[in-house]
């Protein structure tokens, strides 16, 4: 299959990009790494009369090192990201997931911001950056606005992107010297999406837990104070702290009810607290 004819746009400035996708008179898709609407393209599950490519947009590319945060533009792509051209703020939490997204090929191309936008319940962004506490930020016609990562996602395939805007920016905020972290996902192969996926952060010098359930047909779930559910992150061994029953309950809440989906993210958010790191 190949895709149906559509025009082509390649803005050098975000105001443009606004303005293109604005216009409600023609069905208009935004193209970063192309990893994801590339297929979708070519199997004619979308049909744009406009495409309009990112990729030239100078201040998406870039990043930039704050005191307390970092901001990573949206067309930085996971290998960026995985070879330490993006400063890492999170002790290795971020490189070490980008390593694991796909094959080296996708990761040369595909970006944080088109992932994350692309809303993908299996993706490794949401969850990561959900755990650390990470925000987007999106620009349209009546200005900017943040939403946390783990609210960018409605659900599968859909993301809070209102009419005219874009995400231009994520920000991940700097973890201290007493933050740990884990990630762990069960897929069959290397490459694959994810079945489950369990991620986790605690931050003892500024008080944060946190833990997040992904790869769930839906929005990742949170659990944003986890340390009746994980602890505090003080314990020499994080994992000793961990409340396997807590943890299936909320599941059970948030509307999984199979044993063994319940039992497999159980056991990826024990695997990503064993793997607790740094020490």
């Amino acid at each position: 299959m190949k895709p149906v004819n559509f025009d082509y746009a390649r803005p050098d400035a975000v105001d443009a990009v606004i303005r293109l996708i604005a216009d409600d008179s023609r069905t208009v898709k935004m193209m970063a790494g192309s990893q994801s609407l590339g297929p979708m393209l070519n199997l004619r599950l979308v049909q744009p009369d406009l495409i309009v490519d990112l990729t030239g947009i100078e201040e998406l590319r870039c990043f930039s090192d704050g005191a307390d945060e970092i901001s990573i533009g949206a067309c930085v792509t996971h290998a960026d990201i995985e070879d330490l051209r993006v400063t890492d703020v999170t002790r290795g939490a971020l490189p070490t997931v980008a390593n694991g997204i796909a094959y080296r090929a996708v990761r040369n191309r595909g970006t944080i911001g088109g992932s994350l936008t692309h809303a993908d319940p299996s993706a490794d962004w949401h969850s990561i950056l959900a755990a650390v506490g990470a925000k987007v930020v999106l620009r349209g016609p009546a200005g900017e606005r943040t939403v946390a990562v783990e609210d960018y996602m409605v659900g599968a395939l859909e993301a809070d992107l209102r009419p005219g805007e874009v995400l231009v920016r994520v920000m991940v905020p700097r973890l201290s010297k007493s933050a740990r972290w884990g990630y762990y996902k069960s897929c069959r192969k290397t490459g694959e999406f994810a079945h489950a996926i369990g991620a986790f952060m605690t931050d003892p010098d500024r008080g944060i837990s946190r833990a997040v359930i992904g790869a769930t047909e839906s929005r990742p779930i949170v659990i944003a104070k986890a340390s009746n559910v994980i602890g505090d992150g003080r314990a020499p061994r994080p994992s000793d702290s961990f409340d396997g029953g807590a943890v299936d309950e909320i599941l059970e809440k948030a509307g999984m009810v199979d044993p063994l989906d319940k039992q497999t993210h159980v056991a990826a958010l024990r695997r990503a607290i064993e793997q607790a790191r740094p020490q």
